[in-house]
């Protein structure tokens, strides 16, 4: 077998547009660790440290785009010169395919959103600490919806609602579409911006994680079913425990003994602190600038449990769509398929050091091409393992199926996948066609695009 019979070449995204990203030499794509990319359905996006840059494509990727069409947007963030601050990472938000941005996170937990454009269009400090993930993520189970977007930090975890998020930047779009739709500083703004309503769980309980994800909604525990309170999963991985779980608590407040922490607790250290500054007073300085305080929510996470396997370390971790399968990869060059609702690994591979895993559907092997519009049930979930050492995409069929694909991978290359596209309501007809969950192949060293058939034929 050829990748050509698995692979469809989109095109090249090779030219000085990329030069500020060490296009060029050999293998910049993956051996900058400090690179991170995102993409869309539409464009392509890469950070380096101060600078973002924004590949816009003239036409969808599901509608085979012409990158050769392209135009470059370059994003220069305003970052605190003061310990060095850098983009951590990136991530898009897309909202019924009209309103699309970019989410930057900063290595001292600033969140920022630019337009395709380069506008900023909203800037607010999470938490203390460098933001390591941005997923957008939507959640089914136990018959609710919840769609937002998790900010992944050493230790904590934070979350935006996406409907917040959508309000936010509607209104910014009617208010000020000159801001929108051109470039502008942040100085320009004023700085005007309002602080969009965020939950922060501390989830450090097993040491702290280098990945984390909030795979779903969650029952409560047994003695407080009555007040009908929503719990959320996270799984986190790290250097101390190789996975742990917990279970987030969305309102502190309706917890009985949350309840009495956030009275009680705020009040004894105002009472203490006022009598501090009382007996030692210090002296004021007029110059000092004032460090940014935390916008964000603090609730509790209660530890399920975790495992720890000394020397193994957790290093990647990939959700499903439907949050019910996590793929984990570790330092010693396993890969473990966790069942995040029963917090059991039911499978596992040996032998993918630096490996990357990404859940995609395909259609099964002896399906035959159909003149009618395909549906979610025609297609199958599996896992798309890149082994850069080995230089091969395998694809396995989920849970516990056999290996359905190996095609070739050059070095210099990176796994992508279009992020989660926020829907406020179901824009999908019955006579359109389902689109299923795709990998795409970006090769650092030649600029090719592909992507991988969801069809073996």
């Amino acid at each position: 077998m050829t990748r050509r019979l698995h692979t469809s070449e989109l095109g090249c995204i090779a030219g000085e547009d990329l030069s500020d990203l060490g296009a060029g030499k050999e293998g910049w794509l993956v051996e900058n660790q400090s690179l991170v990319v995102s993409l869309d359905t539409h464009a392509l996006a890469f950070a380096n440290r101060d600078s973002v840059l924004i590949l816009n494509w003239s036409v969808s990727i599901d509608g085979r785009p012409i990158p050769d069409t392209r135009h470059a947007v370059k994003i220069v963030p305003e970052l605190s010169p003061v310990g060095n601050e850098y983009v951590s990472a990136i991530e898009w938000f897309v909202v019924d395919d009209e309103i699309r941005v970019l989410v930057v996170g900063t290595s001292f937990g600033y969140v920022m959103m630019f337009s395709v454009h380069g506008s900023l269009l909203h800037r607010q400090f999470v938490n203390p600490g460098m933001i390591l993930k941005l997923r957008v993520q939507q959640d089914t189970t136990q018959g609710a919806l919840s769609q937002g977007v998790s900010i992944v930090m050493p230790g904590a975890i934070a979350r935006f609602e996406g409907s917040e998020i959508k309000n936010l930047l509607q209104l910014r779009k009617s208010t000020n579409s000159l801001f929108w739709d051109n470039k502008f500083h942040e100085k320009d703004s004023g700085n005007a911006f309002s602080v969009l309503p965020c939950q922060l769980w501390n989830v450090n309980k097993y040491g702290f994680c280098v990945d984390a994800a909030i795979t779903g909604v969650m029952p409560p525990p047994l003695m407080e079913i009555q007040l009908s309170q929503r719990y959320y999963c996270a799984v986190t991985i790290g250097d101390d425990a190789v996975i742990s779980a917990y279970r987030l608590s969305v309102d502190n407040s309706r917890s009985l003994v949350g309840a009495i922490l956030s009275k009680v607790v705020p009040a004894t250290f105002s009472t203490i602190s006022s009598f501090s500054k009382f007996i030692w007073p210090s002296p004021s300085d007029p110059n000092r600038k004032k460090k940014p305080e935390p916008t964000s929510q603090s609730a509790r996470a209660f530890p399920l449990t975790c495992l720890k396997d000394h020397p193994r370390k957790g290093e990647k971790l990939t959700l499903s769509p439907s949050g019910t399968l996590a793929a984990i990869t570790d330092s010693l060059g396993r890969i473990l398929l966790l069942d995040t609702q029963a917090f059991v690994v039911v499978r596992l591979w040996k032998g993918y050091r630096e490996a990357s895993c990404l859940f995609v559907e395909m259609l099964p092997t002896k399906e035959k091409p159909s003149p009618n519009p395909r549906t979610k049930s025609d297609f199958c979930l599996c896992l798309a393992i890149h082994a850069p050492r080995k230089g091969i995409l395998e694809v396995w069929q989920m849970r516990t199926g056999p290996r359905l694909l190996t095609i070739q991978c050059p070095k210099g290359c990176r796994i992508l996948q279009p992020t989660y596209r926020y829907s406020s309501a179901s824009q999908s007809s019955p006579s359109s066609s389902y689109i299923p969950l795709q990998v795409f192949i970006l090769n650092g060293d030649s600029g090719e695009v592909s992507v991988l058939n969801p069809s073996f034929h």
